[in-house]
């Protein structure tokens, strides 16, 4: 199947399901990455403007990152809100210090997601929506998103594209090549960036997913990164069936 004609039944799907759903709208944090940048020329496509409402969350962000979002909400004539969380994370910071925990950056940077996410779910509830989710299916096989963060969602558009798939589907769907071929970062700290993070590069995972060669060094890498990332992808355990029989 051709991209182009995929991305239409991901727009088909995205319509039905919100109807499916009995909800108005999506929402989506947007962030001025590829990822949320294509999920955001989606769903305009599938529902409309006026039953998508995307939002900017900065957190102790760069300005730069603020801009690029701002520059998507133009491209595709979006509807947004700019929530600016920095005061609230400061809060959490502030508590936990009072208790005498002071948490690494990697704990500090998933509580900006779990941040973000908390308030996205607010405004679905306010204005009867879904969440849309952003992982790719790079991501997703490697666990790289933070669990109840941008891992949490409703629905998830491009959960089997590819990285290089994804920043090809948003150029075909008309979002500028700034914006496409960003540098991936989930911007929870200064200087992050997702393959520096992750400690391989998309170019090789998309290669190691679709079964292709890669270094020996790359290939145990990811697959570490996958077992190790199991809990995220299947349903909370519990333990069997209570028995309430005699």
């Amino acid at each position: 199947m051709k991209l182009a004609q995929y991305l239409k039944e991901i727009e088909q799907f995205l319509k039905e399901y919100i109807e499916k759903a009995h909800c108005k709208t999506y929402v989506l944090g947007i962030s001025g990455g590829v990822d949320s940048s294509l999920c955001a020329a989606l769903a305009r496509n599938a529902v409309g403007k006026d039953r998508l409402l995307c939002l900017i969350i900065p957190i102790e962000s760069q300005k730069a990152d603020e801009d690029d979002a701002l520059l998507l909400a133009k491209e595709l004539d979006l509807n947004y809100v700019t929530v600016d969380a920095t005061e609230i994370f400061n809060g959490y910071v502030k508590t936990f210090k009072s208790l005498g925990q002071d948490f690494d950056r990697s704990t500090l940077g998933n509580l900006k997601a779990r941040i973000r996410m908390s308030i996205l779910y607010a405004y679905a509830q306010k204005y009867n929506g879904l969440v849309i989710g952003t992982d790719n299916a790079d991501e997703r096989y490697t666990g790289y998103f933070t669990k109840h963060g941008d891992g949490a969602c409703d629905i998830l558009p491009i959960a089997h594209l590819l990285k290089g798939e994804v920043v090809e589907a948003s150029k075909l769907l008309g979002i500028s090549n700034h914006l496409a071929e960003r540098v991936p970062t989930a911007s929870l700290f200064e200087g992050q960036t997702d393959e520096k993070e992750m400690g391989v590069t998309y170019k090789d995972l998309d290669a190691y997913i679709l079964g292709g060669k890669v270094d020996e060094e790359v290939e145990k890498r990811i697959q570490h990164l996958h077992k190790i990332s199991e809990h995220k992808r299947v349903p909370t355990p519990m333990p069997k069936e209570f028995d309430r029989g005699e």
